[in-house]
């Protein structure tokens, strides 16, 4: 695909590993986060700039899709391409490769825009900015395109009312950390994905039934996800998570998660994600036993979505 370059090169730690055995969920954003913080810079639109002109590259929304499974000590890197270029928006589109094999664990599509730090609002990309990222065009390869969620636009921002009065399970609720927020003192794109993680066996002993920590050849895998972020908390808001069922069939979920700002109540974040669950010795996908997918049917709700 030409137009891609390299924009990150790193490999997997110890302590990304989760009860899964692979590389979690959050550190995958957050790798993806380094790629556009590189690409940053090529567009000249680096820390320097952020610093001068209290400006900044940051995602509205992102899609995933987790190819293969990333394990302790694996070398990887991280190639880019730009998909559109819009007065006020990029579309970055991103693939982490593995270092030896080649092959591509997990794509990334992003639509990036420039903010201003103190107002939050969107501003115009520099017109040399626009310019450079030109030479960085590239096609969306169908390894990289949706699968299982839909990608039509957002609905509006939902309220913590609708989403207690939608029976929306409880699953997370945990104060921002300063350790947890980015140059600008925003919470990081990592640990919005980060929130949405942590819930899992909070949300799996609600409507399943299910503790991994006791089924330690079970566990579960995403192979999907998409995030609106729409507010950029701060260190010290506590933010509350409400988790439902979307969709269930008979080898995948899809979950819906919205986060909120507990104080304001203003919705920070809208999620879905497909999942799996996973024999971790085989590590296959089983399917859904017919009695607990006839249990989930039930808990499907209505009307969700990111």
């Amino acid at each position: 695909m030409s137009g891609m370059r390299e924009v990150a090169r790193n490999s997997v730690q110890s302590w990304e590993i989760d009860q899964m055995g692979h590389m979690n969920v959050q550190f995958y954003v957050e790798k993806a986060s380094d790629g556009l913080a590189t690409l940053a810079v090529q567009l000249g639109m680096g820390p320097s700039y952020a610093r001068g002109r209290h400006a900044s590259l940051r995602e509205r929304n992102l899609h995933v899709r987790f190819l293969r499974e990333r394990r302790s000590g694996s070398p990887y890197f991280l190639r880019a391409g730009v998909l559109e270029v819009s007065t006020q928006q990029l579309r970055v589109y991103q693939e982490m490769v593995d270092g030896l094999s080649g092959e591509i664990a997990a794509t990334f599509t992003s639509d990036v825009e420039l903010v201003d730090s103190n107002s939050g609002h969107t501003l115009d990309l520099p017109a040399c900015a626009r310019s450079q990222a030109m030479s960085w065009q590239a096609e969306h390869p169908e390894h990289g395109r949706p699968r299982g969620l839909d990608m039509s636009p957002p609905r509006r921002a939902p309220t913590l009312a609708e989403a207690e009065a939608l029976g929306m399970a409880h699953t997370y609720q945990a104060q921002v950390q300063p350790a947890q927020c980015d140059a600008q003192g925003r919470l990081a794109r990592r640990h919005y994905m980060g929130a949405v993680s942590n819930a899992v066996p909070n949300l799996l002993a609600q409507t399943r039934g299910d503790d991994r920590s006791r089924t330690p050849s079970i566990g579960g895998a995403a192979l999907e996800y998409r995030f609106v972020y729409r507010e950029t908390p701060r260190a010290g808001d506590v933010l509350t998570l409400r988790s439902g069922l979307k969709q269930v069939s008979a080898k995948t979920y899809i979950w819906c998660h919205w986060l909120f700002d507990l104080d304001s109540g203003a919705c920070v974040a809208t999620a879905e994600a497909v999942a799996i669950t996973l024999d971790l010795e085989a590590r296959k996908a089983i399917p859904i036993p017919e009695e607990l997918r006839s249990r989930l049917e039930a808990l499907v709700i209505d009307g969700l979505g990111v």
